[in-house]
């Protein structure tokens, strides 16, 4: 990733209200240029209001919208040097794809030379070359979104948004898109900004993420930051499974319901709560030395390469390699390491 900061985007202490509704509180965040920037949350925690009004689409109540240390907060949308690809991709259905991805070109009055040439190398690039004179109903819901994409790219924004883009697809195609478009990026070195409510997905594809929730920003960080290091409960129940353990702080640990475990600092609270991850906790074959719990089975679930344990006491997840299987009712120990303890700050 190539972060310069001084190209890149930054927005300054949007707010923004729909009648009493405040959909965005203060939000303060910067890109870098060359990013792939993901901003997640949940269905109505504000992420594609704020894409809205970077690209244009809607204008915030208070705050700035700064591209390469131009304030672009009231120019138009079609004066930015930013493109969106929308959820429902938006491709004309009368027009081929070849006339499809230059749109943008011939609206701009671009020759027809020029026209051939960058759209000819972005569908190239893109694997659509034998599909130009195709039209979307032709396609599959993958190369719509191919298309989507180089209809975006061909006009060579300095910044591109991606609205949830592939919540349409199905589990397999997803992912296989998700690090085409991950390849994609880094093969361009452009600035992109993803709104996706899907964990795994911001997990694959980012630089950094930004998880939003009621309007605010709660945490940023990159993708290893923000699952392994979780700041609040929110994060680290959004991010993926976690077990939560609830309890007094003490010295250099917390004593709870299912025992004192050490956790290599004070916490900040007398009450308080940290989380573990369920791949973080090992299963040993006799009592550890310490953060040791004797545990029952009460139920697997299979997932292919691993197994997921639910446990007693707790309730506590598991989740462990699956060339093993574990019998309901059958005792096991667990360590619940201290570095794999994180205290949250709530």
């Amino acid at each position: 990733m190539n972060a310069q900061v001084g190209k890149g985007l930054t927005v300054r202490g949007i707010d923004k209200r729909f009648g009493l509704f405040r959909a965005l509180a203060d939000v303060t965040l910067q890109v870098h240029e060359g990013e792939f920037f993901t901003l997640l949350g949940p269905s109505g925690c504000g992420k594609t209001t704020l894409l809205r009004i970077i690209a244009g689409l809607e204008l915030p109540d208070a705050g700035q919208v700064v591209l390469g240390g131009q304030d672009i907060t009231s120019l138009p949308a079609n004066k930015r040097q930013v493109n969106t690809v929308f959820q429902s991709y938006a491709l004309f259905p009368h027009l081929n794809i070849f006339e499809n991805v230059a749109f943008g070109l011939r609206s701009r009055k671009f020759t027809q030379e020029e026209i051939q040439s960058r759209v000819n190398r972005r569908l190239e690039m893109l694997g659509l070359e034998e599909m130009d004179r195709r039209y979307p109903h032709q396609l599959s819901g993958g190369q719509k979104q191919r298309v989507a994409l180089a209809r975006a790219l061909v006009n060579e924004p300095d910044v591109l948004l991606l609205d949830e883009p592939m919540s349409a697809l199905d589990a397999r195609l997803r992912a296989q898109v998700q690090e085409e478009l991950r390849r994609l990026q880094r093969k361009l070195g452009q600035t992109f900004i993803l709104v996706t409510h899907d964990q795994a997905e911001a997990l694959v594809v980012s630089d950094r993420i930004a998880v939003m929730n009621q309007g605010r920003i709660i945490q940023f960080g990159t993708p290893k930051d923000v699952y392994e290091r979780p700041e609040n409960q929110f994060v680290a129940e959004f991010l993926g499974a976690a077990n939560l353990l609830h309890g007094r702080g003490v010295d250099k640990g917390i004593e709870t319901a299912i025992g004192f475990f050490h956790l290599g600092q004070t916490p900040p609270w007398d009450q308080g709560t940290v989380a573990i991850r369920p791949e973080r906790i090992r299963i040993a074959s006799q009592s550890p030395a310490r953060n040791g719990v004797r545990a029952r089975v009460r139920e697997t679930i299979y997932r292919g390469p691993n197994l997921d344990l639910w446990l007693e006491p707790g309730p506590l997840r598991v989740r462990t390699p699956s060339q093993r299987d574990y019998e309901s009712g059958e005792e096991i120990w667990l360590e619940l390491p201290p570095e794999g303890l994180v205290i949250l700050d709530e």
